[in-house]
């Protein structure tokens, strides 16, 4: 078997349990409290609810089955496959809130399914370095730094708005992303041994980033209407997975002269239907809390 076939195997993998958690982080972000809070304290009290240890158990194994994808494959390939994530949230959900998938939301998972094929298939992502210099983390930190900011700022100026929870999950979606590029650093390492995998400065950076990924990604599910957060989650985070293995890690895609046509319709139908299914399951998720 090839390497790229074992990535999607193990890709496809990561996706199942990576929904699973995000269904019942879900659920635990609006159960864990009726008051308003913070963002610390949200976090805080999630740190001490059951229910969410139980989803953050089940992501990472998700995480577990990424890592080894990200061994095998690019970051392009990984994380194309990672959007099925939503194919699996939507039976996995309708199943513990006793209600069926409407044939709306399977349409959509058919051509988000179509697309994720057709961007592996004819993209043909190639794998590129696993590891990339401190000068050019120092320059994504520079880029990536202040638009984080800004929309952490901004978050704050839309308090109470549906922008708030907009620009929060820009923020977790971005984490995330670069969580996958740096797991691709870590997972490198491992065969170095425990004293050079310490030694690695992606392996605290990781760390940190996951922390953060996962705070801002509670915070979102609270600032707003989940129509607003889950949908730009989903949509950012292989967005800037992809973009920063592109630029950090030297990844490409080959289509062939007369598969870029064809590649960018089948980006464009991943994002549409990706933000269908989300604002669809994000509706119907907050119209059984507002009944309720």
């Amino acid at each position: 078997m090839e390497k790229a076939d074992i990535a999607a195997l193990l890709a496809l993998a990561a996706a199942f349990f990576i929904a699973i958690g995000d269904v019942i982080h879900q659920r635990s972000a609006h159960d864990v409290t009726d008051e308003p809070v913070g963002h610390l304290e949200l976090f805080t009290r999630l740190l001490r609810d059951r229910q969410w240890w139980l989803g953050s158990l089940v992501s990472a194994a998700g995480f577990g089955f990424q890592a080894a994808a990200l061994g095998f494959g690019s970051v392009l390939l990984v994380q194309a496959l990672l959007v099925t994530s939503l194919l699996f949230a939507l039976p996995i959900n309708a199943r513990l809130t006793h209600r069926r998938v409407s044939r709306f939301q399977w349409v959509w998972a058919a051509l988000l399914a179509l697309a994720v094929v057709v961007i592996v298939t004819v993209g043909n992502p190639t794998e590129g370095h696993s590891r990339a210099s401190l000068s050019m983390w120092a320059l994504v930190v520079a880029v990536l730094g202040p638009v984080l900011i800004a929309c952490i700022v901004g978050a704050r100026l839309f308090s109470g708005r549906p922008a708030s929870a907009v620009l929060l999950a820009v923020v977790s979606g971005s984490m995330w992303g670069l969580f996958a590029v740096l797991t691709k650093g870590v997972v490198d390492r491992l065969d170095d041994g425990l004293i050079e995998l310490v030694k690695t400065p992606e392996l605290y950076a990781w760390a940190f980033v996951a922390v953060m990924g996962t705070a801002w990604q509670q915070s979102s599910f609270r600032a707003g209407s989940l129509t607003a957060s889950l949908p730009t989650m989903t949509v950012v985070e292989p967005v800037v997975g992809s973009v920063l293995g592109v630029v950090v890690l030297g990844e490409t895609l080959r289509p062939g002269d007369a598969g870029y046509v064809t590649l960018v319709a089948a980006f464009v139908v991943m994002i549409v239907a990706t933000v269908a299914l989300a604002r669809g399951e994000a509706a119907a998720v907050a119209s059984r809390q507002d009944a309720g």
